[in-house]
């Protein structure tokens, strides 16, 4: 699926950026600090929504705080032609919060968080390496992590 980028003016990405900062902004703030009426405000909210330009909004959580104490990312060879099947195979895992198909030695990288080394394990070993479509894995423990506001990181 080929998605095209939506054109978008300053103040689009000015509201963009405000709704990333904060999802729970109310649409007079929105108004105010994007230096447009609240017409034109939920005009461009309705529009940006509509073209998918924003998705949703959502709590982001502190996964050591929620309980996740264990981050890694785990490298996948699969067997040729199977992503999108694989794909819909780890939409039924809550533990893998990204998946990405990339290029390099594997074919797939993984973001998972477990609550411990056990759940992990299990993860890995009887989850993922009993698929059909896996090939082999690799696993990198995660031991810090920046994390940057989601979203696109210039215009």
């Amino acid at each position: 699926m080929v998605r095209t980028a939506v054109e978008l003016d300053d103040t689009d990405r000015r509201i963009v950026a405000l709704l990333q900062a904060d999802g729970r902004m109310s649409i007079r703030e929105v108004a105010e600090r994007a230096h447009v009426s609240r017409t034109n405000a939920y005009a461009r909210l309705d529009r940006l929504r509509a073209t998918g330009v924003i998705t949703g909004f959502t709590a982001v959580v502190d996964p050591e705080r929620y309980g996740i104490v264990l981050s890694a990312y785990i490298a996948v060879k699969v067997r040729q032609n199977v992503w999108r099947r694989f794909r819909g195979r780890l939409a039924d895992i809550p533990e893998v919060h990204h998946a990405a198909l990339v290029s390099g030695d594997f074919d797939v990288l993984l973001l998972v968080r477990t609550t411990d080394l056990g759940a992990l394990r299990d993860l890995v070993l009887e989850r993922l390496q009993d698929m059909p479509e896996v090939l082999t894995t690799q696993t990198l423990f995660i031991l810090d992590e920046f994390n940057r506001t989601p979203g696109p990181a210039a215009p």
